[in-house]
């Protein structure tokens, strides 16, 4: 075959291929565009999915968190006694108030001056009205930073409340009746506080603790008194009464001091009445 043929071959071949048809503008631009519609919808739901497993995660998350990270705040409930809450935890923008030497305290607690004397002397006031056939023993001189004190004594500033400063003094004492030990407590906190004002709710507000409540009447006035814990057994008793100027003092009482039951008080030393009329007493009204 000489060049000529060839080509005569070749354009044969191409005269019988059907031609395309001629180009469509609207319809290529409408299938452009249903293919972005497309991608954009399948990016959107990919998008959901990523949010919805990373919600899933941490939710897990914080599942796993709960049931495995520690609680902060109050110890729960234990055969032995308790040292004082002390709520460090509580983050303020306050500063603390002023020390006795003019400058901001460390912390909460106030280790001199007027609030840190109420405390001892809110303590001095326990000890005398620990009934008699009671002894209140004292701390001995080598006691171990790690051992519960027989007598402690604190005062603890809370918050600021509309300019006030509200303070916290707790005061605590082992009694001891032959060679049984339990312990008595006393809680007190300043004007201004927002604790609730219906005796049993108040009551309850007690260390978060709950139980049985009952008003007892004393005089004319209206005391709460739990008289069997639920669950929380540091205290087996306590009161509570707010003053008419706000100030609220809790009255607690339990027969154990250490984790053995067999040198626990036979039988608390306040009786409810008693319990009840000690939170009203003027010895344990302060500010």
């Amino acid at each position: 075959m000489n060049g000529e043929e060839l080509r005569e071959a070749l354009r044969h071949e191409m005269a019988a291929v059907t031609p395309p048809p001629p180009l469509d503008t609207t319809a290529a631009l409408g299938s452009a565009r249903r293919a972005r519609a497309r991608r954009r919808t399948a990016w959107a739901c990919a998008g959901s999915t990523a949010v919805v497993l990373a919600i899933a995660g941490v939710a897990a998350a914080g599942t796993l968190g709960a049931g495995t990270s520690s609680a902060g705040g109050l110890s729960p409930a234990g055969p032995g006694p308790q040292p004082i809450p002390r709520p460090s935890d509580k983050v303020t923008a306050e500063p603390w108030p002023t020390g006795p030497d003019g400058r901001p305290q460390e912390d909460r607690t106030a280790r001199a001056g007027i609030r840190h004397d109420q405390a001892v002397r809110l303590l001095n006031e326990l000890i005398s009205a620990v009934p008699a056939g009671y002894a209140v023993p004292e701390n001995p001189a080598n006691q171990s930073v790690d051992d519960v004190p027989l007598r402690s004594s604190q005062a603890e500033f809370e918050e600021k409340v509309k300019g006030v400063d509200v303070w916290r003094y707790t005061s605590a004492a082992a009694v001891t009746k032959g060679d049984r030990t339990g312990r008595v407590l006393v809680e007190v906190y300043t004007r201004g506080n927002k604790l609730p004002t219906e005796p049993c709710a108040l009551t309850q507000q007690f260390w978060g603790m709950q139980g049985q409540c009952q008003v007892v009447t004393v005089g004319t006035t209206k005391v709460g008194v739990v008289v069997h814990p639920t669950i929380d057994r540091r205290f087996e008793q306590w009161s509570a009464y707010r003053h008419p100027d706000g100030v609220v003092t809790f009255v607690a009482q339990t027969p154990r001091f250490g984790s053995q039951p067999q040198s626990e008080l036979e039988e608390l030393p306040f009786t409810v009445p008693q319990l009840a009329a000690l939170a009203m007493d003027e010895r344990f009204h302060l500010q």
